[in-house]
């Protein structure tokens, strides 16, 4: 008679090699039906739904860790929703309520744009910014902001008389009584801050993929399954940066729902003649829908007004109405004078996502371990991305028990631009590479040889739009209209694209219908 010990022990074997025959079995079966179908699971660390500036700077925070990292972006590039069409203002950080995260994350993005412009290398310019006060009786309302700036931790602002207010910036209109005035204020090229942080992240590891449209997301043992357009992907944790969409993302994994409402801005940038007509960012005092219509010079020397708040249901509404232009030519004239309005070289808009609360919403999701927010990211979102970026990564990392890299490499250098250089750099650039003195861009000195470089250096642009983000061609006073045809020709040359298939953004926008 077996002892029954020794029963219970072998049956215990027993049934543990069976579980682990089956689930062998099972693995070994699922792996034959993926390669049978073709499907492939992309597998990762962590994946980063969303290639605007939050998502570019959570991406590039992630690239600092041992995690193997991928953004998906549904656009055929970096910087093509939301943070392609902003203001482009870095705030000061006196808006925000005390408390908030929008507060908290402003001023601390602000304190690293400075330094972070320098390592990536991007256009960023502390010129500082005034709130306008037309009426004595709304006093009040700029010594609020005042101390809810103090308590908020922005350094140096004051409250200034209008003639005050007009010695710094002799344009600002009669009617000003007085003015709040934010010395740490700044504007920057969204398109460069956004598109140098990608390439840093791609350059430290981060994978990207583009045209990826994410369709769903469910649990997949203690990770994700994320499906796209493109197929599965899995990570263990997931980072929801998806802009408008953000909502969409975070209600797939969670029963906590929040929604987003695009907000719409609608622009007029004015040609670089009118460019300094005033030196700082010039603001109203903010009303319920936002900080008004502001006018500010931008890092490239054109001047801009803007933006209008109209909530739509459409994440996809980015179409300028004449009324609205209207609202804005009419707003930004009762801050600053002899604004050239016949110097309007185009009008645009963006969508804002905004959620009721007004409030960033960051971290980890409560009833989805592994998934993180980095939703509701409206102004001051471009201002707060480095230091939304900071904060996310090390979250994930904090959670993955991820070490950092010892060979990170936090630095990355943009194009060259002959134009700005001194005479004889210049020519020692244009010998060394004829292309750079082969203008291509009329309005804008574009060279063959920064379009080249924006084509082939990494996360390279493969559209139209992609190489005006990065070096402007096509932004001056004629819109593209002169360079456009060679553009194209150094593109498809430089890819292999063919001619016809050259797209403005995204497929679906190709510039050539056929060959007469």
């Amino acid at each position: 008679m077996v002892p029954r010990a020794v029963f219970h022990g072998t049956l215990f074997l027993y049934i543990l090699l069976k579980i682990l025959i089956d689930r062998t079995a099972k693995k070994r079966y699922t792996d034959n039906r993926k390669r049978k179908s073709g499907v492939t699971v992309l597998k990762y660390d962590v994946v980063v739904i969303g290639g605007g500036v939050t998502g570019c700077s959570i991406a590039r925070e992630l690239s600092r860790y041992q995690l193997k990292t991928c953004l998906l972006e549904k656009t055929e590039d970096v910087c093509s929703g939301t943070s392609k069409a902003n203001s482009a203002i870095v705030h000061a950080g006196y808006d925000a309520a005390t408390g908030s995260q929008m507060a908290r994350f402003n001023v601390e993005g602000n304190r690293l744009m400075g330094e972070l412009s320098k390592e990536l290398d991007f256009d960023f310019i502390r010129n500082g910014s005034l709130v306008l006060c037309f009426d004595e009786a709304d006093r009040p309302g700029l010594d609020a902001l005042l101390e809810r700036g103090k308590a908020n931790g922005v350094p140096d602002l004051q409250i200034l008389s209008g003639d005050e207010a007009r010695a710094l910036e002799p344009n600002l209109s009669d009617e000003v009584v007085a003015a709040l005035y934010a010395p740490t204020g700044g504007i920057v090229c969204p398109f460069g801050l956004t598109i140098a942080m990608a390439e840093n992240a791609a350059d430290n590891g981060v994978e990207f993929r583009f045209l990826t449209e994410v369709q769903n997301i469910t649990r997949d043992g203690e990770g994700w399954r994320i499906d796209t357009n493109q197929g599965p992907v899995t990570a263990r944790y997931v980072v929801n940066a998806a802009g408008v969409y953000a909502d969409v993302m975070h209600n797939f994994v969670s029963e906590q729902k929040f929604t987003i409402v695009p907000r719409k801005g609608d622009y007029c940038l004015l040609d670089k003649e009118a460019g300094g007509l005033v030196s700082r960012t010039i603001f109203q005092l903010p009303g319920k829908m936002g900080k008004g219509v502001l006018v500010t010079p931008t890092v490239h020397g054109n001047l801009l007004m803007g933006p209008t708040a109209t909530d739509l249901p459409d994440k996809e509404a980015t179409a300028t109405t004449a009324e609205e232009l209207s609202d804005v030519q009419t707003k930004a004239q009762r801050s600053v004078k002899n604004l050239p309005l016949r110097a309007v070289i185009t009008s645009f808009s963006g969508l804002r996502a905004h959620e009721e609360h007004h409030d960033f919403i960051l971290g980890e999701c409560p009833d989805a371990p592994g998934f993180f927010d980095a939703a509701a990211i409206e102004s001051p979102g471009l201002s707060s991305a480095p230091a939304i970026g900071a904060y996310i990564a090390g979250l994930v990392a904090d959670k993955a028990g991820a070490a950092q890299k010892s060979d990170w490499n936090g630095t990355r250098k943009g194009i060259v631009r002959p134009g700005p250089l001194p005479k004889e750099q210049r020519a020692a650039l244009i010998k060394e590479n004829p292309a750079y003195g082969s203008i291509v861009c009329r309005c804008e000195g574009v060279s063959e040889g920064e379009i080249v470089d924006a084509i082939t250096r990494t996360l390279g642009a493969r559209s139209l739009d992609g190489i005006k983000r990065r070096v402007r061609q096509g932004m001056g006073r004629c819109q593209a209209g002169f360079c456009t045809p060679r553009t194209m020709e150094i593109l498809s040359r430089e890819t292999g694209i063919p001619m016809e298939k050259i797209c403005k953004n995204a497929p679906g926008s190709e510039m050539l219908t056929g060959e007469k």
